[in-house]
């Protein structure tokens, strides 16, 4: 009988876009697959591999062609997709061709969800396909609905009633389905997720079980292996049983040195600080720059504002003129949120923020922007109740008294902020359940992983 010792483990490869929101879960669920035994490689493009450091693990790492070696991603450029496909496709057919000469050749392609052409190619090679959703379920479920008809584009009329899901506003849509012709792009490729679904053999998603029950329990009637992972977040701040996950492993954008933003708060008393970052895509006016600084002022709490080289401009002279705030291009946003200084993150509420301040147990102030950060507020504040979502005026912006308000309502000490302390809190404990040994995601993890095994045999 074969020893179990020398028996080849199966090798799955992870395909994600090079944008940091998913770049991130896709490398967490392979190092926490990794843990348990399965052999497991990252894909990522030529220019990545070339301009970022990636800190090692025990996830291997190669290299391929995605067509845009030299430049790197060009999403807005008319054709980028085709030509991201196209050269994706083939540089993954030859990758897999060359691994099957090896004596751990891949069994299985965990995919990004926007590229359900990689599902196909899993299904040409004869390997397991398995779908990666780095959007909530909540928004895969409106996306659904609208892929099949259901949901009359773009939305206009509200309440918007559908199945599992809370009634929902127009304000609380993505706005990839409230504006369609803004970004037609985005909306083609979220709307693709669901074009080849029935084929694939998991579909997982970067969330856990009671986070969102109703629309888990609508997409599983649909796809018995559907299949939550979450969170993402590394081990270090949460059940702490993946040796060495202390971070990311690739940032894409260079970080300050943590010692100078750390001491910074060293210095803060707990809960006193107000931790602003926008995530790394979207820009703000100046104008709704300039509400924020006010806005922060009014409340008197200190500020660690995460503002990209590019829209410092953007900003009033005055912004960090004494010591109440600090202005850093980039950070560690994991290390700041579990910092016991920071008492309140205003975010942008994309999905990976939102479940690192879910994971840390951190109140949020929601200032959602577009995509998928319209829902996700909707959940924060109405359905976990672990934050507020800053309303917009009639010009569309968030005013300095406004935010303001929501600022105090999150960190001072009357029976609301106790309350989404309380709720924080509780949410935090329920992450580290679903993770931990045992828990939800745990046990789907295990599940996959075993099937994968059994397949080996």
């Amino acid at each position: 009988m074969e020893n179990e010792q020398t028996r080849v483990p199966p090798h799955v490869l992870f395909f994600t876009i090079s944008a940091q929101g998913h770049i991130n879960p896709a490398f967490q669920f392979a190092k926490r697959i990794a843990s348990k035994g399965v052999k497991t490689t990252l894909a990522v493009s030529v220019h990545l591999s070339k301009s970022v450091q990636i800190k090692p693990s025990e996830v291997g790492i190669e290299a391929i062609s995605d067509g845009f070696d030299e430049t790197g991603p060009t999403w807005a450029e008319n054709g980028f997709f085709t030509t991201f496909t196209e050269a994706s496709m083939h540089s993954i057919r030859q990758l897999v061709r060359k691994y099957e000469k090896s004596n751990n050749p891949f069994t299985c392609i965990v995919h990004d969800s926007i590229c359900p052409w990689a599902l196909d190619l899993a299904r040409e090679l004869g390997l397991v396909g398995a779908t990666f959703y780095t959007q909530s379920i909540t928004m895969c479920t409106i996306y659904y609905h609208a892929f099949n008809g259901l949901l009359p584009m773009p939305v206009t009329e509200y309440p918007v009633l559908l199945p599992s899901l809370p009634p929902l506003m127009v304000v609380d849509m993505p706005s990839t389905v409230t504006d369609v012709e803004e970004d037609p792009v985005g909306h083609q490729l979220l709307m693709s997720q669901f074009s080849n679904i029935e084929k694939a053999d998991w579909l997982f998603f970067n969330s856990f079980d009671k986070l969102e029950s109703e629309a888990l329990r609508m997409m599983a009637e649909k796809w018995p292996r559907v299949k939550t992972i979450g969170p993402t977040t590394p081990s270090m701040y949460v059940d702490k049983r993946v040796e060495g996950d202390v971070d990311y492993n690739i940032n894409l954008y260079k970080p300050t040195d943590d010692a100078f933003y750390v001491k910074w708060l060293n210095g803060k008393e707990k809960g006193s600080v107000v931790y602003v970052s926008f995530g790394s895509i979207v820009e703000m006016g100046e104008e709704q720059m300039e509400e924020i600084v006010a806005g922060i002022k009014q409340s008197n709490k200190s500020f660690l504002w995460v503002v990209r080289d590019k829209e410092v401009d953007k900003l009033p002279g005055n912004i960090a003129e004494d010591d109440a705030g600090l202005l850093v291009p980039w950070c560690s946003q994991l290390e700041v949120l579990a910092h016991e200084a920071v008492g309140c993150f205003i975010s942008h509420c994309g999905w990976n923020s939102t479940m690192e301040a879910l994971s840390i147990g951190v109140p949020v102030v929601a200032m959602p922007l577009k995509w998928d950060q319209p829902p996700n507020a909707k959940l924060i504040e109405e359905m976990w109740g672990v934050g507020v979502r800053a309303k917009a005026n009639e010009k569309g912006m968030i005013a300095r008294e406004e935010l303001e308000k929501c600022i105090r309502e999150v960190m001072e000490g009357d029976e609301k902020g106790e309350l989404i302390k309380r709720n924080a809190r509780k949410w935090r404990e329920l992450a580290l359940d679903a993770i931990d040994t045992g828990g939800s995601s745990d046990k789907n993890i295990e599940e996959f992983v075993a099937s994968l095994s059994s397949n080996m045999n």
